[in-house]
């Protein structure tokens, strides 16, 4: 029944069109950073809330979109949700100031936080079991794959014309997009079932803009404030998640172990890629003196290499199991990565083409087939719940990943008095907390993995 009510592959690729775009945005706009600082007169850790507030809403929404898709047809969620980011990228092109800039940036995180979570829920709703792993591939090489070609596409823009051009030539793209779900997503009757859940859209609401603010304000006692706020929405959503009648994230799934730990994996490889992509653009055009299009085109062939491997690593989890793509994943990760930071010490530009590849190709087998593995450790009926904390907790993770290393390169320049200086040890000191949370990821799984044989 559900085959046929939905045409899938191209429904997918609708609704990855609008996910790649925003995924893609966001990076792009990292290596406009040192424009935007220069042009409205900003600090590194000022300018980085380009990222960091469309993170932030889109961690907000995506569990309030876990209700909108128990209460609305996914054709109107995925209308609504494309106007949304037309209407950003119009804004965007247009902002005279930062504020605006801002503003459109919130516009576009209200479109992605519904576009992620809608294509998953095809994905894992309407996708034959044995063919998931594909398709979950095809839909995280939206997620994975972007915010590499990101920095390559802003940097081209940024070059070539201006940074106010990134999100114009985004517009015919939303079009087509909204031209294929139109034709693919059909009307479906929906039956309401559950109720909003305000006070734990509330705590969710306070938890991530008080943490995200912290971690803004690290180094002074202000951050203390945004501290509480943070713990105060953590309790309260805490709270609604085991009270609630109709909890908008229900945390049940959290006790099976294998969810868990993929999901910490994911989310792990989801701090490697914002982090790369906040630290290299930025390493290159300051010390090394390089444009903004050649600080993206270095993250371009990683990039490739990636989006050809996610879905061809989900075909080989269908056949094999996920045992021997995320561990050779995680394997090709962890070496790149140790590449790339030794690189930040003696630079050498086609070192970082190398280092990128090589790590690309370990995300490539590890970043989708871990969250399929985990999904496939849920029910049905948890689906909506799996997939609201993977798409929630990936976007945060992102906003998180980004505000901890613009910190600590902030930190670094400070303590340095040299800006250059600052930026070569901020950026090494990144790499390396990045290095230590993808070993442990990588012990963990093998542990994992030796106990289940």
């Amino acid at each position: 029944m559900k085959e046929k009510t939905i045409r899938l592959i191209p429904a997918v690729l609708a609704t990855g069109i609008m996910s790649f775009s925003g995924v893609l945005i966001e990076t792009a706009m990292n290596v406009t950073f040192p424009t935007l600082i220069h042009q409205f007169g900003l600090s590194t850790a000022l300018v980085q809330w380009v990222t960091t507030i469309y993170l932030l809403i889109i961690s907000i929404m995506v569990p309030f979109a876990n209700y909108l898709l128990k209460n609305y047809s996914i054709r109107h969620l995925f209308i609504a949700a494309n106007l949304f980011f037309i209407a950003g990228l119009i804004i965007d092109f247009w902002s005279p100031s930062f504020s605006v800039l801002l503003l459109g940036r919130l516009f576009q995180g209200v479109s992605t936080g519904i576009a992620l979570p809608l294509m998953f829920h095809i994905i894992l709703n309407f996708t034959p079991m044995h063919k998931r792993g594909t398709m979950m591939g095809v839909g995280t090489l939206t997620t994975s794959i972007a915010p590499a070609i990101g920095p390559t596409y802003g940097g081209l823009l940024t070059s070539a014309l201006s940074w106010h051009y990134i999100f114009l030539f985004l517009v015919p793209v939303l079009c087509v997009s909204m031209i294929i779900g139109l034709v693919t997503i059909p009307e479906m009757t929906i039956k309401k079932t559950t109720k909003l859940d305000f006070l734990g859209l509330l705590g969710v609401g306070l938890l991530f803009s008080g943490l995200l603010l912290f971690l803004n304000q690290l180094g002074s006692w202000l951050s203390l404030i945004p501290l509480l706020i943070g713990l105060a929405g953590t309790a309260l959503f805490y709270h609604q998640a085991n009270r609630a009648e109709y909890p908008l994230v229900r945390l049940a799934v959290l006790k099976n172990e294998t969810f868990r730990l993929f999901l910490f994996g994911f989310l792990v490889c989801q701090f490697l890629l914002l982090g790369i992509s906040f630290v290299l653009p930025n390493f290159l055009q300051i010390i090394l003196g390089k444009d903004a299009f050649v600080s993206g085109l270095v993250m371009l062939p990683g990039a490739a290499v990636g989006a050809i491997l996610a879905p061809i690593s989900g075909r080989v989890l269908d056949s094999v199991g996920p045992k021997k793509p995320i561990l050779f994943g995680l394997t090709f990760a962890t070496i790149g990565w140790i590449g790339l930071t030794i690189l930040l010490k003696s630079p050498v530009l086609l070192g970082f083409f190398a280092g990128h590849v090589f790590y690309m190709i370990g995300i490539g087998f590890a970043y989708s087939n871990m969250m399929t593995a985990g999904m496939n450790q849920l029910s049905e009926k948890d689906y909506g719940d799996g997939n609201t904390l993977f798409n929630t907790l990936q976007q945060f993770s992102g906003a998180v990943a980004t505000a901890i290393v613009a910190t600590i390169i902030n930190l670094a320049q400070i303590h340095q008095g040299n800006f250059r200086q600052g930026t070569v040890l901020g950026s090494q000191l990144s790499l390396l907390f990045l290095l230590i949370l993808l070993i442990i990821i990588f012990a963990a799984t093998i542990i994992h993995f030796k106990k289940k044989a």
